[in-house]
């Protein structure tokens, strides 16, 4: 085993276990909050594990081997080195943090020329704005009917809503996991055989398992300082929404974005809504503190990775 299948190992194990511990705010945080009170952390981490089973096996069996949905199309295979591994050690060093930055800037950084950066970092502003406005019209709408400040879904009705929260929240970890899966099959062959594919699964699997049994860590805490993020009408209609935003997204071409630039911007529009429409007793003085600081925190991620690619590109790669 030479130095950099190494580096590969350990980049691609660093790399999981901070795609998936830095993201599961976006994806499953919703699904934790509303649910732990409920369900054992162990049959919440079957069901991610089943969809995640069945996301990888099936984005293998479609694309000759590739896991990452055609995300590294733009990215061409390469030999790794220590500072591709250490991209994904600084994400570990950042979650620990409870600091929510883009997974996919601070790991894919370090291999993307600065044109695909550039392109990555276009579309993720847009994914920004986007999810933003969308989140703050459909939430002055429903505010209309609703007032997620408070769990009001009938005892009768719940158990469709958490019917229809499962399903919502299926659709978003597949649809997130086919955008974000780039970030660690970077340090995979592009074409996996079964054994490697059976082995990045269990790794995969396993890691899922700690999030779940820590509840999410301190990322979770962004998502259970939203409004009503613990009731499951509310996580239903978030998880449904990003979803869709995701989806379109990943249609639109093989670009890849940071879906926490978009998960940020569904919920500063959401809560910007829910402030509007319930102004007597929902203070704004309240509301720009959150926005800001998980605004600040993206763009500390941001100014990390363009710290990375600039030091790779500029001083380690021309010394080769």
């Amino acid at each position: 085993m030479d130095i950099h299948t190494i580096y590969a190992i350990i980049g691609f194990l660093l790399a999981s276990y901070s795609v998936i511990g830095n993201d599961s705010v976006q994806t499953l945080g919703t699904f934790m909050a509303s649910n732990l009170r409920v369900f054992k952390w162990y049959w919440l981490w079957l069901a991610a594990s089943a969809v995640l089973i069945f996301t990888l096996a099936y984005g293998w069996h479609i694309n000759d081997g590739d896991i990452s949905y055609g995300r590294l199309a733009k990215i061409p295979p390469v030999e790794i080195q220590w500072y591709h591994a250490a991209a994904p050690a600084v994400l570990v060093l950042l979650t620990r943090f409870g600091i929510p930055v883009s997974t996919t800037f601070l790991v894919l950084s370090v291999f993307a020329s600065t044109f695909v950066l550039e392109k990555m970092l276009v579309k993720s502003i847009v994914g920004y704005g986007l999810a933003a406005v969308v989140a703050y019209v459909l939430w002055m709408v429903l505010s209309r009917f609703v007032n997620e400040k408070f769990n009001t879904v009938k005892k009768g009705s719940r158990k469709y809503w958490r019917t229809a929260q499962w399903l919502s929240t299926g659709f978003l970890w597949f649809s997130w996991l086919s955008h974000d899966m780039a970030n660690i099959a970077v340090f995979l062959p592009r074409q996996l055989p079964l054994d490697l594919l059976i082995g990045a699964i269990a790794v995969l699997v396993a890691w899922l398992g700690v999030i779940f049994y820590t509840h999410g860590g301190k990322i979770q805490k962004i998502m259970l300082e939203k409004t009503g993020s613990r009731f499951m009408r509310s996580a239903t209609i978030i998880d449904l929404i990003y979803a869709m935003i995701l989806w379109y997204f990943k249609e639109l071409n093989s670009i890849p974005m940071s879906t926490t630039w978009v998960f940020v911007g569904l919920l500063t529009g959401r809560e910007l809504a829910i402030a509007t429409a319930h102004r007597a007793n929902y203070n704004f003085k309240y509301v720009f503190p959150i926005i800001g600081k998980d605004f600040g925190k993206m763009m500390l991620g941001l100014m990390v990775s363009v710290a990375l690619v600039l030091t790779v590109h500029y001083l380690l790669l021309p010394a080769e």
